[in-house]
Formats: structure tokens, sequence, C-alpha cells
């Protein structure tokens, strides 16, 4: 399995993706604080049965961080657009975390261009907003002080393996799954210029993004769902209820609470992720 990457301007960004397989395409997309380098495990996989496609989301990793734009419409039209190059008329897209939430805007706004969709660990930001109590502040604490202007990257800058330390840990069914080689990957990203106030900016979106995800609240996704999740992950499993969750959000839904696992289910029990995408994808034609 022969993996390339490369960059591509879609969208008015330059965007950094990783691609590897032929086949019908399927399309990646990250979560924080990961990049595409999160998928290590499902890309070669998957690529013995598909075009697989991993590009950086907006404002991380090695794809442009401009000031703008990341409002989810917008991120989902990065992904719209970069189909466009690639000359992809449908895809089957799976996202984790924010990349979940892109997918799930992108599968809203594009209906006739994805066939299947895979939710990994996430709560949709307009169920987080609806839903906040004490105890949901708590889990996400994060998601409040990185839409606060400057200070996170001030605060942060110079102690970046301090700051994602802390996630990858409390994030993750054994703390020690992202070490070594993997967590000195992270903390070279996100030393580099403008890595960390990407992020923040994905975050800072948060008001458009509930306003927009408001807006067609009543409107179900229309292809098939697949909603995963770390069962033991405290912000997530643990805290809602996922099926009940994601019924709001499409009708023709599987759903699958993964053992052992926290937040980051791609890297954590890549086995098991595995054989769970290659089921639901198995029909997936292009």
């Amino acid at each position: 399995m022969t993996q390339k990457s490369y960059t591509i301007q879609a969208n008015g960004i330059r965007q950094f993706v990783i691609e590897a397989g032929d086949g019908p395409p399927v399309i990646l997309l990250h979560g924080f604080p990961e990049t595409n380098f999160a998928w290590r495990f499902q890309i070669p996989v998957l690529a013995e049965r598909y075009r697989v496609i991993a590009p950086d989301l907006r404002g991380y990793g090695e794809t442009d961080k401009p000031a703008t734009g990341y409002d989810k419409r917008n991120m989902a039209r990065d992904i719209r657009e970069l189909m466009r190059v690639l000359d992809l008329p449908k895809v089957a897209l799976v996202g984790h975390d924010r990349g979940a939430r892109v997918a799930t805007r992108f599968a809203k706004d594009y209906p006739d261009l994805l066939d299947r969709l895979v939710v990994i660990d996430n709560v949709p930001t307009r169920i987080v907003a609806r839903d906040i109590n004490a105890h949901i502040a708590r889990a996400y604490w994060f998601f409040l002080f990185h839409l606060v202007p400057d200070l996170p990257e001030a605060l942060i800058a110079g102690r970046e393996h301090i700051w994602l330390r802390h996630f990858f840990s409390d994030w993750t069914y054994d703390p020690s799954t992202i070490s070594g080689e993997a967590f000195d990957t992270y903390v070279r990203t996100y030393r580099a210029p403008g890595a960390v106030r990407g992020a923040m900016a994905d975050y800072r979106a948060n008001a458009e993004d509930i306003t927009q995800d408001e807006a067609d609240a009543d409107v179900k996704i229309a292809c098939p769902v697949m909603s995963m999740w770390g069962a033991d992950f405290h912000a997530v499993g643990k805290l809602f209820d996922m099926t009940k969750v994601w019924s709001e959000f499409a009708d023709d839904l599987v759903a699958y609470p993964i053992p052992r696992c926290g937040h980051l289910p791609p890297e954590e029990r890549p086995d098991v992720v595995n054989q769970l995408l290659l089921d639901f994808l198995e029909s997936w034609r292009g």
C-alpha cells in the first residue's frame, strides 16, 4: 500500500492531504487535538478497498490557518471544494470529534454528495449547548476556555506538551495510549506558528455553529449513519445517551459503544474501529 501526501488549493486555502488506495472514495476528518496523523491505523486497512483521503482540517496540522472561516458550514465547504478539485462526485464521510461536526454539517448542506456518514465520539454542538448544566460544563470546560480571545494561546505557548498531555491522558481509557513518538508528533505539530490559534479558532466559531445547527434542526440526515463512541469517556458515553442523541439527527442509524475506550477510538481501539468501518462501508460502491 503506497501512501502519498500533497497540498491542494480548495475554498481559498491550501489543504494538506494524505491519500492511499483505489476504489470508492472515503474521506476521514480528524478531531481535536489531533491532525490527519490520527488516522494512521485506519488508512492502510481501508486503502485495501477504498480510495482514502484524509485532509488536515482548516486551522490544523499542515493546512492553512487563516484568521476567519471556521464556522462548520464553511469548513464543510472546504471539504466540498476538496472533492471538486479531486473530481469526487460522491463520498462516504468519517468524522471524529471536531471532524464529526464538520461532517454533520456537510451531511445537512450537501445530502446529494454523501452516500453514508460515520461520526465518532461526538455530541453535536447544538445538543451540548441545549443540555448544558453543571456536569456538562465541568466536562466541557475546554469549550469555554478556548473561547477566550488570545489567553489560551498565551498560556499554552512553550507549554504545548503540558496542554496536550492533559487531554491525551484524561481522554483515554489507558492514559499511556498516546505516548512516545506519537505524542512527540503532536507536540511538534502544535509548536508550529499559528497551530494553537488555528485550533482555538475552530472552537471560537461555536456561536455561529449553533445558529446554523438550530436553523435546520428539524432536518434529518438523509443517508445511513453510524455513530460509535468510547463507552468509558466521561464527557460523551458516560454523560449522554448517545443512541438517543443521534436518533435526533438520523432515522437510518446504527450505534456502537466501544468498550475499554475513551475519546480517541481510532487511536485507542483501532482494530474495533477498523472492523466497524469495514462492515458499515461494505456496500459503498462509489
